[in-house]
């Protein structure tokens, strides 16, 4: 029997994985998770969607299907917009951890 070793991860998969911006890269596909609820509960096509958003429907299946680089944190906020939903922006006072080191940090719920 061989012995496993489990890591906790750090809550942000990109993080744990090594890409460059992990936070950036963890705030778009939250956003682009809620996207793709709205279009579910909508039965909103990808044809239908990407004449919403002014973009192609290869775009809407890339960005559905995790490829989503090429959008920016505003222009995926900007498809929510167009889907009908507002997109808030709050900022506040950090909230300091013991195992912060400085900073504060991105939540999108």
């Amino acid at each position: 029997m061989t012995k496993e070793t489990i890591t906790r991860g750090s809550g942000n998969v990109f993080a744990d994985l090594g890409f460059p911006n992990p936070e950036e890269h963890q705030t778009k596909a939250k956003l682009v998770s809620q996207i793709a609820d709205i279009l579910k509960k909508r039965r909103m096509t990808q044809a239908a969607a990407a004449r919403l958003f002014g973009i192609d429907q290869p775009k809407v299946s890339a960005m559905l299907n995790g490829r989503f680089r090429g959008f920016s944190v505003y222009r995926l906020m900007s498809f929510i917009a167009a889907l009908g939903r507002d997109v808030e922006i709050v900022t506040r006072k950090a909230q300091r951890r013991p195992q912060d080191d400085e900073g504060g940090h991105i939540f999108v719920r």
